[in-house]
């Protein structure tokens, strides 16, 4: 029983270390070491093994029980970015907002339509967003990207793009839509970083060591160019946010989970609505079994999150939209 003890408490150290790792994604991008951000598509089972781990010592009523605890409220934060249970403060609000990657349509334009409609959002932004004939109620939109689209109820002022796609190298859009909202402007940022272009029979494992080995090479081979590319996308977007004259909405699709490089950085000075305001899973991304949070909303702190919800009543994508109310804080 003592050699078990001890492989569990090297195990117990090794996974603490892996976490360590994740949470050094704030600091060291992808070009100079990308394994941290492969780490951060893990969390979800590492800090699930190290909390059955520490469950174990435990009931064993042993000593170091206290010290894995402590050394847990490290990752807090990074927990609460994928479970959150939040009081929230429903009831009045200024804004509702409506995030959804739309997957072009194809499982249903007329559903997605009727659904938008029934939601009576106050600005709805897609992702791999397919031009189509789109009628939402009182909601305006300008741009004809094919990756984003912003639509408001309110007036668009300004329009610019921070990521222009090239749909060959680079399959990433941002757009910065300025929009006056009861009087006072705020900006809008759609954003919608490189996909991993993966197929669930690439991902899925079969049994055969020599074709499971291949596809895991394979997959690494697709993860670390992709996240090199989103170090580079998501410089330009984070200067949109420092530089704003105005307070900023971001959202849209990262293809990136939280505690990744780009969550870090892109949520620099802004509030993950689901963390001030989200209630259970954040997991948006439902044609994998394993949970995935890739769908986001952040804020200034002029807008309080009052509710975030992830809607997964509706299968209209291979995502769910996730949607946000806020008040207004002057």
């Amino acid at each position: 029983m003592k050699i078990v003890r001890l492989i569990l408490l090297i195990l117990h150290i090794g996974i603490f270390c892996l976490l360590l790792g994740v949470v050094l994604n704030a600091y060291i991008p992808p070009k100079i070491f990308p394994g941290f951000n492969i780490l951060a598509l893990g969390f979800p089972l590492l800090i699930g093994s190290y909390i059955l781990l520490t469950l174990f010592w435990l009931f064993n009523w042993k000593k170091r029980t206290i010290v894995f605890l402590l050394l847990a409220l490290i990752f807090t934060n990074p927990v609460k970015r994928w479970i959150n249970y939040s009081s929230g403060q429903k009831g009045d609000f200024d804004l509702k907002v409506v995030s959804f990657n739309v997957k072009g349509g194809k499982y249903g334009e007329n559903n997605i339509e009727d659904y938008i409609n029934s939601l009576d959002a106050d600005l709805v932004l897609f992702q791999e967003y397919s031009p189509k004939d789109y009628h939402f109620k009182g909601l305006e939109h300008k741009s004809e990207n094919l990756l984003v689209a912003t639509f408001s109820k309110y007036k668009i002022i300004d329009q610019k793009n921070l990521i222009e796609s090239d749909y060959e190298t680079n399959n990433a859009y941002a757009g910065q839509t300025d929009i006056e909202i009861k009087g006072r402007i705020f900006r809008i940022i759609n954003v919608y970083l490189q996909p991993f272009k993966f197929e669930k029979s690439m991902v899925k494992l079969e049994g055969n060591s020599e074709e499971d080995e291949k596809k895991l090479k394979d997959v690494l081979r697709r993860l670390v160019p992709t996240f090199k590319k989103h170090q580079e996308q998501i410089e330009p977007i984070t200067k949109a946010i420092e530089n704003s004259p105005y307070p900023v909405i971001l959202a849209g699709d990262l293809n990136s989970v939280p505690s990744s490089y780009e969550y870090y950085h892109i949520s620099e000075g802004l509030r993950d609505a689901f963390v001030q305001a989200g209630n259970g899973s954040a997991t948006s991304f439902h044609d994998y079994k394993f949970p995935l949070r890739i769908d986001y909303i952040f804020s200034s702190e002029t807008l309080k999150a009052t509710s975030y919800h992830v809607d997964r009543s509706v299968k209209l994508s291979d995502h769910y939209p996730v949607m946000t109310t806020f008040k207004i804080e002057k």
